[in-house]
């Protein structure tokens, strides 16, 4: 960027926007519309027996993730819920979640009984710490879930080996995964189950849903029952053999997804290239450090593109001042977490409308320093949509943290 580029007036202070190309998400065409409104012709909206358009798209997704079976369903906090449910969580276990994620990895645990156990990230990547993990596990842990946060796999192997030793469920959060490779594998196939949202924000979307994938016949059978109200292929329509609930998707959803599906790959690659780009940009600005990929070969989805943000070389502007500043620059980014998961009011009032959590529980002494950090002063979010933009793009994106950076230390 040239001298003048970096010295012009701030967009916040009533300049000219460093960036003014535009992301719009989601993204889709006449072939997308076409499908959904073949389905409204048709009258044939809902999936009462999991069969037609629901069952296409399940049966495309799990040979999409390398996975035997694949099990849609209302959302992406359902999916963890049925997953759990299934590993054959009991009231007052432990499960092992990271506290810089969406409420609803721990939420659902409170869901089935089950006690949230919050393990720290680890600074590089902002991912599940594995060396914290065994610290923290007792007598009654009986799963991990692994948040593949905003698209970065997690540790896996470390993750399995800690799991496989304990005898511990592996349920890998892949609400930001979709596409996502570790070693070759995509995310959500590796432990005993992978959850998946298709909410509006994510790279595979219909607005809402959500999918668990598995290759385990008895977990299968059990997510299966547990979303259509309890019944199983052998029993009558009015037999219900499971406490399930109606967590079905419509046809619509199912066929809307189909076609997003196919531009998945392409997208995810874009997206791994770009943030591969804006990494070697962000390196040369001082006081900005990329997150760690880590030191195996993968595929980044990046449903978000991170970075950790150092106020000492931004005159001590806060990380909320300086995410206004971008944003007015025209950068799709947002400062994230205002706190860790255990602050929420949910868990500091004890509000878990749960019986079986035991009296000794107290989150009001928990304490992730890593993660305090990466809310209070550090993690800054770059959505997905602004990933499948061109270099040109990414190159705009450094320069208007460059200008920032000028414009501040004048």
């Amino acid at each position: 960027m040239n001298q003048s580029g970096i010295a012009a007036k701030l967009a916040i202070n009533n300049g000219e926007k460093r960036i003014t190309q535009t992301f719009p998400w989601p993204i889709y065409d006449d072939q997308d519309v076409q499908a959904v409104a073949n389905i409204v012709r048709s009258g044939q909206w809902g999936n009462p027996d999991c069969t037609g358009a629901v069952a296409e798209f399940e049966q495309q997704f799990a040979a999409y993730c390398g996975t035997k079976y694949a099990i849609s369903c209302v959302n992406g906090s359902v999916s963890l819920r049925l997953a759990l449910m299934a590993c054959g969580v009991r009231p007052g276990d432990e499960v092992i979640v990271p506290p810089y994620t969406f409420i609803a990895t721990a939420s659902v645990v409170l869901e089935v009984n089950c006690v949230p156990v919050f393990v720290d990230i680890h600074p590089d990547t902002y991912n599940l710490d594995p060396t914290a993990i065994e610290a923290a596990i007792t007598e009654r842990t009986k799963a991990i879930i692994p948040v593949h946060f905003a698209g970065l796999p997690c540790d896996m192997d470390a993750i399995l080996d800690i799991a496989r030793r304990h005898k511990l469920r592996v349920i890998e959060d892949a609400a930001h995964g979709h596409g996502a490779e570790y070693k070759g594998k995509k995310l959500g196939s590796i432990g005993d189950a992978g959850s998946f949202s298709f909410q509006s924000s994510k790279n595979l979307t219909s607005g809402e849903g959500g999918m668990v994938v598995t290759n385990d016949d008895a977990l299968y059978e059990t997510m299966n029952s547990l979303r259509n109200v309890g019944r199983l292929p052998s029993g009558q329509w009015y037999d219900h053999f499971n406490p399930g609930c109606n967590y079905r998707i419509t046809q619509l959803q199912a066929v809307l997804l189909s076609e997003q599906l196919k531009r998945l790959d392409e997208q995810t690659r874009l997206r791994n290239a770009n943030g591969l780009y804006l990494d070697s940009l962000l390196a040369n600005i001082d006081g900005i450090t990329p997150l760690s990929r880590g030191s195996v070969d993968i595929l980044h989805a990046y449903h978000l593109y991170m970075f950790r943000y150092d106020k000492s070389r931004f005159n001590q502007n806060s990380k909320q001042e300086f995410v206004k500043m971008l944003v007015a620059e025209g950068l799709p980014c947002s400062p994230g977490y205002p706190h860790p998961l255990y602050k929420q009011p949910v868990f500091q009032n004890r509000n878990w409308m749960c019986y079986a959590i035991p009296d000794s529980v107290d989150y009001s002494q928990t304490d992730c320093p890593v993660a305090e950090r990466a809310c209070a002063d550090e993690a800054v979010w770059i959505f997905q949509q602004a990933m499948l933009g061109t270099r040109t793009d990414m190159e705009s994106f450094a320069e208007a943290i460059q200008k920032v950076q000028y414009a501040v230390n004048q």
